[in-house]
């Protein structure tokens, strides 16, 4: 698919600016509303709020696009969609833990040819669009390319991951364990930050088993630009599940193999 994305990295960057003002406002606030959704997972008004402005804006500059989010219902149709986490990390925000951002894609033709992910308790942003490389920084005037790392054996890897219990559940606890003990290091960075530290080559490896759309689409183009590999957990290329596997490309294959569920 050939096109130019640059208007639409831009809007993206905007989008990502008002969001980064409604949940820096919010952020470690008294009042700050908090509930349950029937999925268990936490919804805070900021992440409604920030969902709504971005649905407002994309409304007015691009009235034809589709509207996939964590927290409304989809709107539009076409071959043209934003995918939207308003804020990936709901808990750490909850609980004030500076690691979470909202996640802001573009989807053309069951492509991801754009995207932001804003940090803005980091102070970071990593933005990429289709041929346009991958940067990250803290404005689109004002980031820096990057790029994933050059590691090619598992046992000298760095493997970033969100929790065990969903290997588990998925019947690859045993797999996960095994690829764990092989790494050179792991941690538990998660959510998003994982991602973005394999596109940045300060990680290796970052999989997780169990994650909706909104929670995949904006991290691909950025790992792929950086000259990694995203792809579900059985490898098919892409952010059409099952869960996510992202490395440097060198290691991926590999990778594969040991948290297949027919792996010894």
């Amino acid at each position: 698919m050939a096109g130019d994305f640059t208007d639409d990295l831009r809007l993206a960057h905007l989008l990502a600016d008002n969001a980064d003002s409604i949940t820096m406002s919010r952020f470690k606030a008294r009042d700050l509303e908090v509930s349950m959704k029937p999925n268990m997972t936490h919804v805070t008004d900021a992440d409604t709020a920030v969902e709504q402005g971005i649905r407002a804006t994309l409304k007015k500059a691009r009235p034809r696009d589709a509207v996939h989010g964590e927290e409304g219902d989809d709107t539009g149709w076409g071959p043209r969609r934003w995918i939207i986490d308003p804020i990936d990390g709901t808990a750490n925000f909850v609980r004030g833990v500076p690691v979470w951002a909202t996640l802001i894609a573009l989807s053309v033709d069951g492509e991801i040819v754009a995207s932001v992910v804003s940090a803005p308790a980091l102070a970071r942003r990593w933005w990429a669009s289709k041929g346009g490389g991958a940067f990250s920084g803290t404005t689109l005037l004002r980031g820096a390319p990057i790029h994933v790392s050059k590691v090619s054996r598992v046992e000298d890897s760095s493997l970033s991951y969100a929790s065990i219990d969903g290997w588990v559940r998925t019947g690859r606890g045993q797999q996960f364990v095994d690829l764990m003990r092989e790494c050179w290091r792991t941690r538990a960075f998660g959510d998003f930050w994982s991602y973005m530290l394999v596109a940045e080559g300060a990680v290796d490896i970052a999989t997780e088993p169990e994650l909706e759309l909104y929670d995949m689409a904006a991290l691909d183009v950025i790992v792929r630009e950086a000259g990694g590999r995203f792809t579900n957990v059985d490898g098919a290329d892409g952010v059409g599940g099952p869960g996510a596997l992202a490395t440097n490309g060198l290691l991926h294959d590999e990778v594969l193999a040991r948290l297949a569920e027919d792996a010894d």
